[in-house]
């Protein structure tokens, strides 16, 4: 049993007194305190004392069963569904310098933005989260349901944000995991949006303990097998410098789909590719769609159920016989 408004409990002490009260007094002194003897006697002859005194007694176990079912007593157990608020869903959104190339128009980058910011737009109800990683991760934008806040901080993200340049996959799914596993209900879901260079090689044993915990994880590619080069800087002539490995080669920087694949088979989700074929966030939306539906049908708990209606019609009765109940004879 539990009381869902238990300060309610207060009002009994005033109650308690007057009920102590009523077990004292002379009730013939009380009635007409300031009336002459003689109309206290013509009074006295017309009143019942002992129903006056059972209506006195009605009300204050009418004020008691009221006031228990104020306090809103709660009995046994109710099942009811869980209506899930929505999908947690953290977006690891790398930021590495071959994240530049430009074999996805305009750039891997800009597209995987655009993309991202359609699939933040068909959100509903939904939390979003935004990590942005390169040789380190750090969270930029906490879990939220304000959208116009997340494409704002989505439209900022760039290739200079992080100046430890590398691709920490292992890192940005170890913040994800931190940064959903507190809440218990939400479905939980990790969109990783890269090129597939891992310079770390952890991210597949991660994905398998961030599904353990809960977290599923989806990789999305942006890039192609062909490659590009990845452009450093531009020059005062508008020349533009690429990327060199250390003997002074160009580096063209290929969208690893492998990795990528298995990073989401080991994380129980699906991998998406980001190309130059039309929009691309639409299947992402479905999948995201799937997990709310089949969290909604899944979850179940048990609750109190209110029970307050017995206390209150006693109540009730309590008043309507004291309200029936004759205290002058005729």
């Amino acid at each position: 049993m539990n009381f869902s408004n238990p300060w309610f409990f207060l009002l009994l002490i005033p109650l308690f007194v007057q009920f102590i009260l009523e077990l004292y007094p002379n009730f013939k002194k009380d009635i007409f305190p300031q009336a002459k003897q003689n109309i206290k006697d013509i009074n006295y002859k017309n009143i019942n004392f002992r129903n006056h005194k059972t209506v006195r007694y009605l009300i204050l176990f009418g004020i008691f069963c009221l006031i228990l079912s104020t306090a809103g007593p709660q009995f046994g157990a109710k099942v009811k569904k869980v209506e899930r608020q929505g999908v947690d869903l953290v977006i690891a959104f790398d930021t590495s310098i071959s994240m530049n190339a430009s074999d996805v128009k305009p750039s891997r980058i800009e597209k995987a933005k655009y993309e991202i910011g359609k699939l933040i737009q068909k959100l509903k109800g939904d939390r979003v989260s935004i990590i942005v990683f390169a040789g380190t991760s750090h969270l930029y934008l906490p879990l939220t349901t304000d959208y116009e806040a997340a494409l704002l901080f989505l439209s900022a993200i760039d290739t200079e944000m992080i100046p430890n340049q590398g691709t920490s996959i292992s890192s940005a799914m170890e913040l994800a995991i931190a940064t959903v596993k507190k809440d218990q209900n939400n479905y939980k879901v990790m969109l990783l949006v890269t090129d597939g260079e891992d310079h770390e090689g952890n991210a597949i044993n991660l994905a398998k303990k961030a599904y353990e915990a809960g977290v599923e994880i989806h990789t999305i590619g942006v890039g192609s097998k062909i490659g590009s080069l990845i452009p450093m800087k531009q020059k005062q002539n508008d020349d533009i410098e690429y990327k060199r490995d250390k003997n002074g080669k160009l580096i063209n920087s290929i969208l690893n789909i492998k990795m990528l694949k298995d990073i989401a088979i080991a994380g129980g989700g699906r991998f998406f590719h980001f190309s130059n074929e039309g929009d691309n966030y639409s299947d992402l939306n479905n999948a995201i769609d799937a997990m709310e539906k089949r969290q909604i049908n899944s979850h179940e708990y048990s609750q109190f159920e209110e029970r307050f209606q017995p206390l209150a019609f006693i109540s009730f009765l309590f008043f309507f016989v004291a309200f029936l109940l004759p205290t002058r004879t005729l």
